[in-house]
């Protein structure tokens, strides 16, 4: 787990598909801390434009490439061939982790709707790994005490891996204040509840290939993502452009 790289304004574990779901797994089932990040080009920038929350980031015990800028990134600044982890495939692998080796999960975040329609398609696709519980919190600001007890209920579940759904940054900065209180891998899924639920659509195949899922998802909800994405994706491109000229003018490879 040494090979990683630096993107931007976070390091990024070189691991495929297959070994990540196995550290997470084989961590998960034995009850052992940690949480784990799959990056895109929003949070890339958030950590890049709040170090604070680029040092709570360090302390993930891996952050994955769910954007394919990313992985290609890895290519174009590393000559690494980096394959995508991305958080919608990586959801339903853990369920199938769950499921072959009789494994506990909670979910955390998202809306009641959601959260319940996924349970109920858990039991149907998934029927040996056991949901051991869920909450959907208030958008609010937590008090102490109500976030101690959302801890506790997690550790009384007996849950090997926690499914967490808040949004980012909100989501790792979570993770990053409780994983060491609780004893299961902590996961930041955030956009991948919905569409496992079925209430939203993921994009078609090509557009993934083709590092297009962002539009898709512009299309589904162009108001709250125009802004964001116009943001976050000319942020990206031009400090990613940066690097490379960096790197090249240093000989670097």
């Amino acid at each position: 787990m040494k090979d990683r790289s630096r993107i931007i304004s976070l390091t990024v574990n070189n691991l495929s598909f297959r070994e990540s779901l196995g550290e997470v797994s084989r961590k998960g089932l034995a009850h052992q801390q940690g949480f784990v990040c799959f990056a895109n080009v929003h949070m890339t920038i958030e950590a890049r434009n709040d170090p604070a929350f680029g040092r709570l980031l360090e302390k993930a015990m891996l952050i994955l490439p769910d954007g394919k800028p990313l992985a290609m990134a890895c290519k174009w600044l590393y000559h690494k061939k980096q394959e995508r982890v991305a958080g919608m495939d990586f959801m339903p692998a853990i369920f199938e982790q769950a499921n072959a080796f009789k494994g506990k999960i909670f979910l955390y975040g998202s809306t009641d709707e959601v959260l319940q329609k996924i349970t109920e398609k858990a039991r149907t696709q998934y029927p040996n790994a056991e949901i051991v519980g869920s909450i959907s919190p208030p958008f609010r600001q937590l008090e102490e005490a109500e976030l101690k007890s959302h801890v506790d209920l997690i550790n009384a579940s007996g849950a090997h891996f926690v499914l967490v759904s808040l949004g980012c940054p909100k989501q790792e900065k979570w993770m990053a204040a409780n994983y060491h209180s609780i004893n299961a891998i902590l996961l930041g899924l955030g956009g991948a509840f919905p569409v496992m639920a079925g209430v939203q659509k993921r994009s078609p195949k090509w557009m993934q290939d083709w590092s297009l899922e962002w539009l898709y998802r512009l299309a589904q909800q162009p108001g709250r993502m125009f802004k964001r994405y116009l943001y976050t994706n000319t942020l990206f491109i031009g400090n990613l452009t940066k690097e490379l000229v960096s790197r090249k003018l240093l000989g670097k490879r």
